[in-house]
């Protein structure tokens, strides 16, 4: 019996002959060929089958640390972390095997998010093993994860200037360049990036690489490569949303308009998309396509905010206030605390002449708009129209306070002199 029996039977999907190969190989005590059975199975996905070799392999060797941090390494797979960690725990520092002990104790960590535990674990590795590279590339790993990028790039760099460009399968200027982007460096992840497209076009790096060019504002650029990906793949769908801002960057309100269109052509469930075409329409001078695209985000997320603020400014400017108010009506109170959607309440009531219902709105909208010059002018004009003279002075008094207009400028100075 050879291990090309076990990978043949895993191929050939007969659980069945697995399980007795197994049993074959125990009964004869052939114990290497079964640990080489068991790391074929743990890559195969047969975690069962290789964590019961494993259990059987420690019977018969009990004091042997790496039987314990493999089968610790399917019992986690198994969902039986507690069993895990207590093989692990019977590692001690003066084993070989310590470290990577702490290794597989700091990846549950990790797994169940005690993301400072596993940092304390794999430092804990690399005090024993410092010019180990597995173990550096780990450790920036878990910063990466823990979002303390400049650590993470610090430890990537040196390994990638040591000549590292792939530990465990990871691409080590990948790494850098998505630390970089991830800590908002972006310039810094460009070059990186660059470097990964000479080697290779992927769909996820392409689209990494726009992303920092549209961030280091090289719309151009980005733009190019998003339409090398779109072509590549038409399912791409964030690559509509980026392509369609980068031509916004670039004051081509049409392109980036048609980019949003394909992009909900596509996926016509994404409400960023139907936002982004909404305002873009708006800029365009297309009130009716905003409308309808706006209307599409709310109904896919009626407590989308921004759509909502969008769609209350576009009837508000139309004086649409039937569709204004309705759109209000339907907001749950949380929503209607915010003070612009309040100020545009106010507007629609003072213009449908329902005055007292306005004074409410506008007297709610006032403690969040007081740095909004054009509110502070609308209601100072609707405080005085309604005699509210007081009122209307302190309005006034903020409003000068922010850019002096002439009128209300003179219309204090009116008062002050009335005084004397």
């Amino acid at each position: 019996m050879q291990l090309h029996d076990f990978e043949k039977a895993v191929l050939d999907g007969d659980i069945g002959l697995v399980n007795d190969l197994i049993d074959r190989a125990e009964k004869s005590g052939e114990f290497d060929l079964l640990y080489e059975a068991a790391a074929l199975l743990v890559d195969y996905g047969y975690i069962g089958q290789a964590d019961h070799i494993y259990e059987t392999l420690i019977s018969y060797m009990p004091d042997e640390p790496q039987l314990k941090i493999d089968r610790a390494n399917t019992l986690m797979e198994l969902g039986d972390e507690d069993d895990a960690l207590l093989l692990l725990s019977e590692i001690t520092p003066d084993d070989e095997e310590y470290v990577q002990a702490l290794l597989a104790i700091a990846d549950y960590y990790q797994m169940i998010g005690m993301a400072e535990a596993a940092i304390g674990k794999v430092k804990d590795a690399l005090a024993r093993a410092p010019h180990e590279p597995v173990i550096r590339f780990a450790y920036a790993e878990l910063l990466l994860d823990a979002g303390r990028y400049l650590e993470a790039a610090k430890l990537y760099s040196e390994l990638y200037s040591e000549g590292h460009k792939e530990i465990a399968g990871a691409m080590i200027p990948l790494r850098l360049a998505e630390t970089y982007s991830a800590g908002a460096a972006y310039e810094e992840a460009l070059p990186y990036y660059d470097e990964l497209l000479k080697e290779e076009h992927l769909p996820d790096t392409l689209f990494g690489a726009a992303f920092a060019y549209y961030q280091s504002n090289q719309p151009e650029k980005s733009i190019h490569l998003l339409e090398e990906l779109i072509g590549m793949d038409p399912d791409y769908f964030s690559a509509y949303m980026l392509a369609g801002q980068a031509h916004s960057q670039l004051g081509d309100d049409e392109k980036a308009y048609e980019y949003f269109e394909q992009g909900i052509n596509r996926d016509e469930f994404d409400k960023e998309l139907r936002l982004s075409a909404g305002k873009s329409a708006l800029k365009l001078g297309l009130p009716f396509e905003a409308e309808e695209h706006l209307q599409q985000a709310i109904a896919l997320d009626p407590e989308y905010i921004d759509a909502i603020v969008t769609l209350a400014s576009l009837y508000n400017h139309q004086e649409e206030d039937g569709k204004l108010l309705a759109l209000l009506t339907e907001l749950n109170e949380g929503q209607l605390d915010i003070p612009l959607l309040t100020a545009f309440k106010a507007y629609a009531l003072e213009r449908d002449e329902q005055y007292a219902h306005a004074y409410v709105s506008y007297s709610k909208a006032y403690a969040g708009m007081k740095d909004d010059p054009s509110f502070l002018d609308k209601y100072a004009r609707f405080l005085l129209d309604e005699g509210k003279r007081d009122e209307a002075i302190e309005v006034v008094k903020t409003l000068v306070m922010q850019e002096q207009p002439e009128e209300w400028t003179a219309f204090l100075e009116t008062l002050n002199d009335e005084e004397v």
